[in-house]
This record gives structure tokens, C-alpha cells and sequence, in this order.
């Protein structure tokens, strides 16, 4: 049998956090090795995941890296055969949540698979969307041979609720650790183009959405077009992004049109912030550092780089 590690980043994990280790408590599988990685959070985060069996290894606010953390985890749970990533803000739905995301590697040709996200209870219409959107009722397995059919949604995965057969993560390198963020679909767009196919499991569920205002929406947006900018492979092969965002923003006045007709001109002008952001991401090689740092959601790597 599979042995099973489960990483989890946490900073400052507040309210939630106590719903969120009692979730988890209900688990019918729980994993072989349990890790918190605690960028030294100042409430009680870490002592609470200790109380409850969790390894925590504390980091500085700075050491913290999107692939980097993630990748200090994997060699830290050497001996686990598949790896399990959830955040700090994703709530099991389900008791069985865990074991039916890791049953997926049954098929082994499988390399990496992520489950279903339902909005938080308390979710706004516009956050509400984006999960119904993105995160289908229906399973699906997707190889390189999809990529006509799906295009960049070929490599489409979570880090908030995935998981990943170490075997096909240290083939492709492992998580990078220069990346500003989306190192699952860097992972996920290697392994695919490796043989490897990406999984996406209905069944399991975490109540995961954010609600984010309008300044972070153009600043995450900015961040994705830094990582496409370094990462051009990704669209050459799997087609860009634009088709999916037409995609969505069409979905999205259907979904407020019946449901919040009033937030639409809030809808508009989130689309032309993601827009304007990520179109500046891609470009932010001509832009002065000063105005990357400003514009950026994820400020730590630009003191890095």
C-alpha cells in the first residue's frame, strides 16, 4: 500500500483553522507522515497542528517560496509514495475526502490529481462562480493528447487540495523554485508533456473561495502573467489563455445575470483589471523594479530576484 505524506503551508491560519484540524480529525484515511510548514505564524497555528499529531517546521515570513516550500516538504516526506497539498483556508467536505483523491492513483498512469473546490458558505456570488466554473460536477482525466480539446485548462490544477505521485514529481524536477506562483501548473504542464496524465476527482471536496477586492484581483492577475512570461513553453504547447478567460467572463454575466444581475458592472471592471494586470505581468521585464514590487500580490520573490 501507498504510503501518504500531507503538506500544508500555514501562516496566521486564525478561526478557521480550529474547523479546519476538526475536518481533517473526521478523515477515514488519514496519511502515513503529517507535515505543517508555519512561516512563524504569531497566533495559534502551529501550536494547534502540533497538538493534533502534525511535524512543524517553522520558516521565516522571506523563506517562504510558492514551489520552494512546497519542495522543501516532498524531500522532507522522503518516504511517502504519494503526496497530499492542501492550504490552511480549504475545508474537508467530505470524511473520505483524502482517500477517495489518493484512490485516483490506481490508475498509474495518473501523476498528479486534484479535487473539486465548492465555494465557502459565506462565498459572494462573483467568488461563488469562479469555483462552480473551474471546479465541474463531472471527473475527468486529461493527457497530452486533450490539449486540442481543453487547451491551457489541459494543465489546470490546485495546490489548495492535490496530489501527486512522487515518482512523476521527481521525474519532471520537482517543484521550481523560481517561480512567483503556479508552481502546480508548471508541474503539471511537465508531467503532461512527460507521458503523464493530470487527474481531476468530483467526487472529493474542500469548501475553498476567496472574495478578493479589486486592487489584489489586478495584482494576482499581474503575478499570472509573470509566470506565463517565464514559462512561454506552457502556452506554446498547450495554446494560451485568452479563450478560457473569453470563456469565463461569458459564464460569469450568465451566472450574475440570474443570481446578482446588480454586481455585473463589478464583474466588468474586475475583467479589464485582470486583463490590464496580467497584460503588464507579461511585459514586466520593461517595467522599473519599483513598479513590479507595487504591483505585484506576491512581493517576496522580486526581493529575491
Amino acid at each position: 500500500m501507498n504510503k501518504v505524506g500531507l503538506i500544508v503551508p500555514t501562516l496566521n491560519a486564525g478561526m478557521l483553522w480550529d474547523a479546519w484540524l476538526k475536518a481533517f480529525e473526521l478523515q477515514t484515511r488519514k496519511p502515513d507522515y503529517l507535515l505543517v510548514i508555519d512561516s512563524s505564524s504569531s497566533d495559534d497555528t502551529a501550536a494547534m497542528a502540533r497538538a493534533q499529531g502534525f511535524d512543524v517546521h517553522v520558516i521565516s515570513k522571506s523563506e517562504f517560496n510558492h514551489g520552494g516550500t512546497r519542495q522543501f516538504g516532498v524531500i522532507t516526506l522522503a518516504a511517502a509514495d504519494i503526496i497530499v497539498f492542501l492550504t490552511q483556508d480549504a475545508l474537508l467536505a467530505n470524511p473520505d475526502a483524502i482517500a477517495k483523491l489518493v484512490a485516483t492513483f490506481e490508475d498509474e498512469k495518473v501523476g498528479a490529481v486534484y479535487g473539486r473546490q465548492l465555494p465557502h458558505r459565506n462565498a459572494g456570488p462573483i467568488g461563488a462562480h469562479a469555483r462552480h466554473f473551474n471546479y465541474p460536477a463531472e471527473s475527468q482525466v486529461r493527457s497530452l493528447e486533450d490539449r486540442k480539446r481543453f487547451g491551457i485548462k489541459t494543465v489546470f490544477i490546485s495546490n489548495s487540495f492535490s496530489a501527486y505521485r512522487r515518482s512523476a514529481l521527481m521525474q519532471v524536477g520537482g517543484f521550481p523554485v523560481d517561480t512567483i506562483m503556479n508552481e502546480d501548473t508548471y508541474v503539471a504542464g511537465k508531467m503532461v508533456m512527460n507521458g503523464w496524465k493530470i487527474g481531476y476527482c468530483a467526487e472529493t471536496q474542500v469548501f475553498h473561495s476567496h472574495d478578493y477586492g479589486f486592487i489584489d484581483e489586478f495584482k494576482r492577475y499581474f503575478d499570472i502573467g509573470v509566470f506565463h512570461a517565464h514559462t512561454s513553453w506552457l502556452q506554446q504547447t498547450f495554446g494560451g489563455a485568452s479563450g478560457e478567460g473569453l470563456r469565463f467572463v461569458i459564464s460569469e454575466i450568465r451566472y450574475l445575470t440570474k443570481h446578482a444581475p446588480w454586481l455585473i458592472p463589478s464583474a466588468v471592471l474586475r475583467t479589464g483589471l485582470k486583463w490590464s494586470g496580467f497584460k503588464l505581468g507579461v511585459l514586466h521585464s520593461s517595467l522599473p523594479k519599483a513598479m513590479r514590487y507595487s504591483f505585484s500580490l506576491h512581493k517576496a520573490y522580486w526581493l529575491r530576484t
